[in-house]
């Protein structure tokens, strides 16, 4: 699609930035206590319904590796499926696409490593193995004529062997695209980029992967991941993941907090002037609900303040 800008500030930003949320998924896929599938399903129900057109539901893995997920089926089955929604699954092997595929999703999910050491760790195979590995799940989604959505983890920073090179982004997110992926993430899984690595990994990757198919996915542990949406969008960017209330993490990197928070990313884009299709108000009542249900604090400082000043004139009223 072709994106319109406005100038706003000193740089030429987005009139429209598209937000696919991943809190259903990446979000809940480490919560150790056993969510209860009804809770998953008004989950999905009240993002829907706050304007989330773009939702990551589930995973379709082994129940044995990712417990919290093995009622994806079950989720699938009872989401209402809003006009103009896109609801994506990951399929990390073709037993998982074909399980998948009787749930009708719009769109199959898939990821790879931008470093080796992550690679092995992670799922137990080189960058060049998992590759080879997606590339049946990729052919079968383009055979049923679903939307193929790529990300490249641990873009900016790995957990093992540190420092990622730009060239093997760059070169990772080349064989996604040759796979014939819609969309690539550029993936900071452990929190660990810098506004200035956003701006030179984007530059990069966009040599080899049009800009408009390219979207940043940033985690909160250094809490800079609102500084790298805006060096994103200055970069051209405006494709974005968030997860509402800042839920995640990464069980494979130490310390690692989760994904930005859609309540922030939100506010932060309107006070840019920068329409995301999504109710604020309805998102912070869906932040402060599931943290609830997981019995602790939401994380989005938007979310956090707009509640408490609502409570504030709730009381004073009263």
């Amino acid at each position: 699609m072709t994106q319109t800008y406005s100038s706003i500030g000193s740089g030429a930003l987005p009139a429209r930035v598209f937000i696919t949320e991943v809190g259903a998924r990446d979000g809940l896929q480490n919560e150790k206590q056993p969510i209860p599938t009804p809770v998953k399903i008004e989950l999905c129900q009240r993002l829907l319904d706050a304007g989330a057109l773009q939702l990551e539901a589930t995973s379709f893995v082994s129940p044995k590796w990712v417990p919290q997920l093995a009622d994806a089926a079950e989720l699938m089955a009872a989401l209402p499926r809003p006009a103009g929604s896109r609801i994506s699954v990951l399929t990390p092997n073709m037993k998982g696409f074909d399980a998948a595929l009787a749930s009708n999703p719009d769109e199959v999910v898939i990821f790879a490593a931008a470093s080796e050491a992550f690679s092995m760790r992670n799922i137990n195979c080189s960058i060049s193995e998992s590759i080879e590995r997606f590339r049946p799940v990729a052919e079968a989604a383009h055979a049923h004529r679903l939307r193929l959505r790529a990300s490249v983890s641990v873009a900016f920073g790995c957990p093992y062997q540190g420092a990622v090179p730009v060239e093997s982004v760059v070169d990772v997110a080349k064989r996604l695209m040759d796979l014939g992926a819609h969309e690539i993430s550029i993936a900071d899984t452990i929190g660990v980029g810098t506004a200035r690595q956003v701006v030179q990994v984007f530059d990069a990757v966009s040599r080899v992967v049009p800009l408009d198919r390219l979207c940043g996915h940033y985690h909160d542990t250094y809490g800079q991941a609102i500084a790298n949406i805006v060096a994103s969008l200055e970069a051209g960017v405006y494709r974005f993941d968030s997860s509402i209330a800042g839920l995640g993490g990464c069980p494979y990197a130490k310390g690692a907090t989760g994904n930005v928070a859609t309540e922030d990313v939100v506010f932060l884009m309107q006070g840019l002037g920068i329409d995301t299709g999504l109710d604020l108000g309805k998102l912070v009542d869906t932040g402060q609900w599931i943290s609830a249900q997981l019995g602790r604090k939401s994380m989005s400082r938007a979310g956090n303040a707009m509640a408490a000043k609502r409570q504030q004139a709730e009381a004073a009223a009263a």
